[in-house]
């Protein structure tokens, strides 16, 4: 895949800001103005389906209206035609492959929805862990805008393993810590935390940093605060303990 200068510099900042310890609000709002401009969008928005309410939720927007966010809330979400196909891809993908243009331009999610921002073409990616959806990025350019191309479908489903690895490290995170210092303050950080769980499943330190989006020496730095916090020393040793919390 080439990368033009601009591409390149802008990608960096995006996993750059990938490679930070946000929560998952942050990631979703901050990544969303990054991709604005990879992408010379207008309009982003983002949010977590939740499977036990059937619903799209915690939603954060870029350059669309409070009120017609509210309407999506309340009512389009339960009348949208392309989302949950989108959904189904789990990968980059383009609105226009999951309903024809022709077809968007006549029905209620767009005319009454989508059109009320000025959100014309558009392109969607959902990521997931295994089944458990972590949240999605939906990118829009408006009326005077160009349909988006397979470079550029390439260069979102690109980010995506770093942003699973980003809203993973964010879920875990909020997980609470069994394992204590003596004066009672959580053992782990999100991060040292994060690395335990992953050696846990089994995997390699070089697996671990692809996953973390971080370097092998942050990994091995990682996992000797570990071994030293929780006093253990092999790597067996630290996955029954992990097990255990």
């Amino acid at each position: 895949m080439h990368l033009s200068p601009t591409e390149q510099t802008q990608l960096s900042a995006c996993f750059a800001l990938l490679a930070q310890d946000l929560n998952a609000h942050d990631i979703r709002a901050r990544l969303g103005e990054q991709l604005l401009r990879l992408f010379r969008a207008e309009h982003f928005a983002s949010y977590v389906w939740d499977d036990a309410a059937g619903r799209f939720d915690h939603g954060v927007a870029i350059n669309m209206d409070p009120g017609n966010l509210q309407r999506y809330d309340a009512w389009y979400q339960f009348r949208d035609p392309i989302t949950f196909r989108l959904q189904q891809h789990r990968r980059a993908t383009l609105v226009s492959e999951v309903l024809p243009r022709n077809e968007l331009l006549r029905c209620e999610f767009f005319n009454d929805f989508l059109a009320r921002d000025g959100l014309h073409w558009g392109i969607n990616l959902h990521a997931f862990d295994g089944p458990q959806a972590l949240g999605d990025l939906r990118i829009w350019r408006g009326r005077k805008g160009r349909e988006f191309a397979d470079h550029e479908r390439e260069l979102l489903q690109f980010i995506e393993p770093a942003f699973v690895s980003a809203l993973r490290r964010a879920r875990d995170a909020r997980r609470p810590e069994t394992a204590l210092l003596p004066d009672g303050s959580t053992a782990l950080s999100p991060r040292e935390s994060a690395v335990a769980r992953c050696v846990a499943r089994g995997l390699t330190d070089k697996e671990i940093a692809r996953e973390l989006g971080i370097g092998l020496p942050s990994v091995r730095t990682y996992l000797q605060r570990v071994f030293d916090k929780l006093g253990v020393h092999r790597r067996a040793a630290l996955a029954r303990l992990v097990d255990r919390l």
